[in-house]
């Protein structure tokens, strides 16, 4: 499937498990895929900076904790009300600067090697071959995976998205327009 991928979409899938490392996660998830295609120069990163979704922003957001807000709701917390109260308390961003504090990268230890795909990043890629063939398209664009991202939207990617304050609906309009032009050109 790799040999479809255009030069774009090969560079986001390289960063992705880059991000991964820089991060010190031990696989590569749809979230990962989010933050490398921001940046590669792509219009899919065109895309998203014009949604507010820059790579400075997504990592703003990255949420690595896999802190679910609707499984915390079942149980009656407010994930943002306990974040409003942590920044409140001990500054902006406190749980974020916490959770990066207790990974090997930040304590000076990257990983290093192969980084695997979860399943979610595998099934991410294979939409968005999907993707590529619903637009008519025969090379897979870095576009072609953030509408991947949006169809799928119990992954960490669409969450990721989510948190940056995109609204998917309108990304992926964008997308698929920006996607258009390039297969028009």
């Amino acid at each position: 499937m790799f040999e479809r991928f255009t030069t774009g979409a090969r560079a986001a899938v390289v960063q992705a498990q880059e991000v991964a490392r820089d991060l010190g996660d031990a696989r590569i998830t749809p979230a990962h895929l989010v933050v490398a295609i921001a940046s590669v120069g792509d219009p899919a990163a065109t895309a998203l900076a014009a949604h507010g979704a820059d790579r400075a922003a997504l990592l703003d957001r990255f949420d690595g904790d896999g802190l679910d807000p609707a499984a915390l709701a079942a149980l009656g917390i407010d994930l943002d009300a306990v974040r409003r109260r942590a920044d409140t308390v001990f500054g902006a961003g406190a749980l974020d600067r916490a959770d990066r504090a207790r990974r090997p990268a930040a304590a000076g230890r990257r990983a290093t090697g192969h980084v695997p795909f979860t399943r979610d990043a595998k099934k991410t890629l294979e939409v968005a071959l999907r993707e590529a063939i619903r637009l008519g398209h025969k090379r897979i664009e870095a576009g072609h995976v953030l509408l991947a991202v949006v169809r799928l939207s119990d992954t960490d990617g669409y969450a990721l998205l989510r948190r940056a304050g995109v609204d998917p609906a309108a990304l992926a309009a964008d997308v698929t327009a920006r996607l258009a032009g390039t297969a028009a050109a």
